[in-house]
């Protein structure tokens, strides 16, 4: 049954992106039934698949490839939802493959991973806010790329092909504010239950990691601050979101790439 589910998940993941590939090519909106139906039935799939690669009867897997595969999940679910009101072509066209090559590598390891055997629910809640702030946080900096992008050609007078694939230009800066916004309450709410349930978060190990997230809290912060207050918008914003997602994406995998890749083989 995993097996089925992990090869059906990776077939609906290319299906999904050669649509979205073949709409850019034509400068087309794609059939959006078609689009959607696709990607729904790879996040199925991948959920089954996704249950038996975090669950098993070693213990929880915690790795970096598996948290790769739960966010890759976890942000296309996302754009299956803020796509049924708008037309998010582009953004599904780049994930849908990484869902694909996350859910494959999955399968594998690297380096010495130990399951972990016991879990308590307040760990369990914290590993959820903290995968569910990431996720949003990604789909967040992707929109900022794609708004530099933007804000270049336009001023540079120059046509963008793939914005009829995509929302306008104001209403991709609001659902930009509102990921960042909805990703910082989870961040805040991650953060605040690993200080209550994890007791080690500033021993030697996980101290760079904690220390990590709170530098990219504060430096949203500022953002939303900013631009709350003082109106900060275009490549001012961009460049807040790009240095906080940073050091997040530091916290977390650079943490975590160290501890299981390159210490392990030095």
């Amino acid at each position: 049954m995993a097996a089925i589910a992990h090869w059906t998940a990776i077939a609906f993941y290319l299906a999904t992106t050669a649509v979205a590939a073949a709409a850019l090519t034509r400068k087309q909106q794609p059939d959006s039934k078609l689009l959607l139906s696709l990607l729904a039935g790879a996040l199925v799939t991948h959920g089954i698949s996704l249950g038996h690669t975090l669950f098993s009867p070693e213990g929880y897997r915690f790795d970096l490839l598996a948290m790769l595969s739960l966010i890759s999940w976890v942000v296309n679910f996302l754009l299956l939802i803020l796509a049924l009101g708008r037309p998010l072509t582009l953004l599904i066209l780049i994930f849908a493959p990484i869902g694909a090559a996350t859910e494959f590598a999955a399968s594998h390891t690297w380096g010495q991973v130990t399951p972990h055997q016991q879990l308590s629910a307040g760990i369990a809640v914290h590993a959820m806010l903290s995968i569910s702030a990431y996720s949003l946080l990604t789909l967040a900096t992707l929109q900022a790329v794609y708004l530099f992008y933007l804000n270049q050609q336009l001023h540079n007078h120059r046509p963008v092909g793939a914005t009829r694939l995509l929302p306008p230009l104001q209403s991709m800066e609001s659902l930009l504010f509102g990921l960042i916004t909805f990703g910082q309450l989870l961040l805040t709410a991650s953060l605040a239950t690993g200080f209550v349930f994890v007791g080690n978060l500033f021993e030697e190990g996980p101290i760079h990691k904690t220390v990590l997230s709170m530098v990219a809290w504060v430096l949203y912060s500022i953002l939303l601050w900013g631009h709350w207050q003082l109106g900060w918008r275009g490549n001012t914003a961009v460049r807040w979101t790009l240095s906080a997602f940073a050091a997040l994406m530091l916290a977390y995998f650079g943490s975590k790439l160290v501890m299981e890749v390159i210490l392990p083989h030095v």
